[in-house]
């Protein structure tokens, strides 16, 4: 990933700001970060930040954190398995720095696990060929006996842990327009707005309640878009010997590469330094509903490939957990909110291998909770306390829930009057009686098109349409229409 891709990505400067530096650069020499600098693009503390969090390579093997033969034992697994011939496919594949990995291969050389066949292409180190001895292919098998894990080389936990807390989700600060930019279209109250960005500036848990219907999840997913900095996630973390898989591509996105003048090798700043076993990422955004169970909050071991599966909030990290439909999950929630006291007090999360080694992870990420239950029935005193943010969803005003429905109607081509308008909002509160809820609208209104459709009609509202739909929110009840129960008019 180059540098200017990096600097895009966060925001920290434009693409014109790229372009115009690498003409700088081709003038008058140095880095980009530097012509950037002096281009007034970025300031060089902002750089110097951005470029802290850059996990740099190492510069030997014992910089790795991990034992020679651990490494030696992975490379041979991944060249025996994907039938890797030249050292670029094993650097590929290893994810480590050139002479880190031609330092491995020497060694299996001189232990004749592999046997040099030359190079047809070039005389670059990159383009030499090997192929595994007969010794190297016994040697793979039993290394894959011992762990299954094939793939780059994992980092250390203590890397790991320092890399998450350089990158907490509160080193990014959310302002309002960055709020109405990830809404988009949605139209919600300017309160939730005011009450959700300090909640996301905290970093602490939110609770997000009221009735069904009213864009709780959908105001949680919109979190996803606010924020904007790139995180390195690594493929793997190693710890006393035992490799947990990280990196998900269900999960985190990497960052890709934006349409600007080519960088080529100058790109990347301290090209060299950049260690390639982690992957730059967007803030991971984690979704789990009713199938969340404590076991999905544990590593998972698998028996076959002898090594772990990192859980979901350990993949969420540096970004967001959201539990939606809370209290109606498999697991009770008193159990999981048990499960979350420690980490939500303290910022620290354990996990347990099935050594019964225990380790502690930083807990930096924004749990949020969605619920259209009782939040009082749901949890005791001492775990609402521990959510310092409540913010209530609750059912848009008349004048919001107009505007829904106008953005709605110019969306499939409809017209709305005022007559027709406080008819459905009459029958809505008076013979469903039903309150009204924001997502009625873009329900009522696919509803009526989609029968216009049917018959060969043009998008209109006809009072049997708006029936058909309006009987889809609620089925049909003998009580009487509740006058009390409708608003005032507009």
């Amino acid at each position: 990933m180059r540098l200017g891709d990096l600097l895009v990505r966060t925001r920290l400067v434009t693409e014109q700001d790229i372009t115009r530096a690498l003409e700088r650069l081709n003038q008058h020499g140095g880095r980009l970060g530097e012509n950037l600098v002096a281009l007034g693009a970025i300031t060089q503390p902002a750089l110097e930040t951005f470029l802290h969090r850059i996990p740099g390579e190492p510069a030997d093997l014992a910089a790795t954190g991990i034992d020679q033969n651990d490494l030696l034992s992975l490379l041979v697994k991944l060249i025996y398995l994907n039938r890797l011939n030249t050292v670029r496919e094993y650097v590929e594949a290893i994810k480590l720095p050139l002479q880190l990995v031609v330092e491995l291969v020497t060694v299996a050389v001189d232990r004749r696990l592999l046997h040099a066949l030359g190079s047809r292409r070039s005389e670059s180190l990159l383009d030499m060929s090997y192929a595994l001895t007969d010794e190297g292919r016994h040697f793979a098998k039993g290394a894959l006996e011992r762990s299954g894990y094939v793939g780059p080389a994992p980092v250390t936990i203590e890397e790991f842990n320092e890399q998450v807390s350089l990158q907490k989700p509160t080193n990014e600060r959310i302002s309002l327009e960055r709020l109405h930019n990830g809404l988009g279209d949605l139209t919600v109250d300017i309160s939730l707005l005011e009450q959700a960005g300090p909640a996301l500036n905290s970093g602490r848990a939110i609770l997000l309640y009221g009735p069904p219907g009213n864009g709780k999840t959908t105001v949680a997913l919109t979190f996803a878009s606010v924020f904007h900095d790139v995180i390195y996630v690594p493929y793997a973390v190693i710890i006393e010997g035992q490799i947990i898989r990280l990196f998900d591509p269900a999960i985190h996105i990497p960052v890709k590469p934006v349409d600007v003048a080519d960088e080529e090798e100058i790109s990347f700043v301290r090209h060299e330094t950049y260690d390639m076993r982690w992957v730059p990422c967007r803030r991971p955004f984690v979704v789990v509903g009713g199938e969340l169970t404590l076991e999905m909050l544990d590593l998972r071991y698998d028996l076959t490939g002898h090594f772990y599966e990192a859980p979901l909030h350990m993949k969420a990290l540096g970004g967001c957990f959201f539990i939606d439909d809370f209290g109606r999950q498999l697991v009770s929630p008193t159990h999981l909110l048990n499960r979350w006291i420690v980490p939500l007090e303290s910022r620290v999360d354990y996990l347990k291998l099935h050594t019964g080694k225990s380790f502690c992870i930083p807990f930096e990420e924004l749990i949020i909770f969605s619920t259209n239950l009782e939040p009082e029935d749901l949890m005791d005193t001492a775990f609402l306390r521990r959510l310092p943010y409540k913010i209530e969803v609750g059912a848009p005003s008349l004048e919001r829930y107009r505007d829904i429905f106008e953005k709605e109607c110019a969306r499939q081509g409809l017209t709305m009057c005022d007559d027709i308008f406080h008819s459905i909002v009459r029958m809505i509160c008076g013979k469903k009686q039903l309150e009204l809820a924001a997502y009625q609208p873009r329900f009522i209104v696919d509803q009526v098109t989609a029968t216009c459709r049917f018959l060969g009609e043009p998008p209109q509202f006809k009072p049997r349409y708006i029936e058909y739909a309006i009987n889809n929110l609620r089925v049909n009840r003998s009580e009487e229409v509740n006058e009390a129960a409708l608003p005032a008019r507009v």
